[in-house]
């Protein structure tokens, strides 16, 4: 692990040199969308795809809507390094689960990013 020291925040923290990744997406979906069953797929998806390391989701339960912005679920896949999401974004069957999630999305804020922890 690499340490370095965040002038702004003061506070020491590392950047994972083993290459982890995170995939973050945060949704609102239309209306009259079954969601529970979207999210059911989801989660049968993802545990069938080997490239995904962890996964785990959330619905808001009630931020203030001026933060918020319609938002209400959130969902977060860990991988192992990049390489390991760049095969999930191919994966056939997540190509095919997107086509499900895609049209039942109003509004979609998406972050892939290697972390940096702070406190693990």
């Amino acid at each position: 692990m690499g340490f370095e020291y965040g002038k702004r925040t003061k506070v020491w923290c590392c950047r994972d040199m083993m290459g982890g990744f995170n995939h973050y997406v945060v949704v609102k979906f239309k209306d009259g969308v079954a969601v529970e069953e979207l999210t059911e797929g989801l989660v049968k998806m993802v545990s069938g795809i080997e490239h995904v390391k962890s996964f785990q989701w959330g619905k808001d339960i009630g931020g203030p809507d001026f933060l918020r912005q319609g938002f209400t679920h959130a969902f977060l896949m860990t991988f192992n390094g990049k390489e390991e999401f760049d095969a999930f974004q191919s994966h056939p069957n997540h190509v095919e689960f997107s086509k499900l999630f895609s049209p039942a999305v109003e509004n979609i804020l998406v972050l892939d990013f290697p972390p940096t922890i702070v406190k693990a």
